[in-house]
């Protein structure tokens, strides 16, 4: 209560906008916990006091004054535009209105009834069937990449293990050697990479590396602070299709897409039948 005193007695201060006319009724206010109302609609002091939290007296008037004309302003913009309505509007919101009722009925029946298992068999299908929308525009790879600071040890040796990352063996050593000697580290032998990414982390030159780009190559390049090492297990190059791999999730969400249109077309189908059915639609002939 003290603090809905102090709120309002630095409003009154400041001479803030309040729609009380005298100490009597901003008295009765207080006590009903209101600091301001219009046809009905009030702004509760709790309101203020999570606003004005920790500010001081004049932070505190000029943050509720602002809320308050806001809200005013809201109303009386409201007020006025209920007093100017036509039967176009009227129409939108009903339409409005329905569509958002039919499409949160629509998602609810999907999420309840609709599969989201996409078997590997359809996604190989879907794939092979649509490949010539699945062209790269960015050379993917995949690999290993270090950034090693220069003369960092054991580099030949780092070179050996590189030559055959699938091994679990070397794998392990280099993952001991980066976390020893290297100050940036990246293992993506599952996951492609587009080249613009791997760019981002190691300052090859892009039209060198273009004409490198080849499976099984290991590219090295040195500036005044640091070596990039980066061997390659995988390349597909700009204009080669992409990976189904690389585009399986892509994918998923396209035959779910699909899914869902003809799901929700059986769905109005089946309501359309019903309604037939049970006499709640009938039909009239010309």
């Amino acid at each position: 209560m003290k603090k809905d005193i102090r709120i309002l007695l630095c409003l009154l201060l400041l001479g803030g906008l309040w729609m009380f006319a005298g100490c009597a009724k901003l008295e009765e206010k207080r006590l009903r916990g209101v600091v301001a109302e219009y046809n009905g609609e009030v702004v509760p002091v709790e309101q203020l006091e999570r606003l004005t939290v920790g500010l001081a007296c004049e932070d505190s008037a000029r943050v509720a004054e602002e809320y308050i004309r806001q809200w005013a302003s809201e109303m009386l913009m409201w007020d006025a535009a209920m007093g100017d309505v036509n039967a176009d509007i009227e129409r939108q919101v009903e339409s409005y209105r329905r569509m958002l009722y039919q499409h949160a009925w629509e998602q609810r029946m999907v999420d309840q009834r609709m599969s989201r298992a996409v078997s590997d068999s359809v996604i190989i299908d879907f794939y092979e069937t649509n490949k010539r929308h699945f062209v790269l525009h960015d050379a993917v790879l995949r690999g290993v990449l270090l950034v090693l600071p220069l003369g960092a040890p054991k580099q030949d040796e780092l070179r050996t293990h590189l030559s055959n990352p699938s091994n679990e063996e070397d794998i392990e050593w280099i993952e001991k050697y980066a976390y020893q000697y290297a100050s940036g580290y990246e293992l993506f032998l599952e996951d492609w990479r587009p080249l613009s990414e791997v760019l981002q982390y190691a300052p090859f030159e892009q039209k060198n590396i273009v004409k490198r780009l080849k499976a099984g190559t290991l590219l090295e390049h040195s500036d005044t602070v640091n070596t990039y090492v980066l061997q390659l297990t995988d390349v597909c190059l700009a204009g080669d299709y992409k990976p189904m791999d690389y585009v399986r999730k892509e994918i998923e969400e396209m035959i779910l897409s699909e899914r869902r249109v003809d799901f929700i077309r059986g769905v109005r189908e089946d309501l359309y039948n019903k309604a037939l059915e049970q006499g709640k639609l009938k039909r009239y002939e010309k």
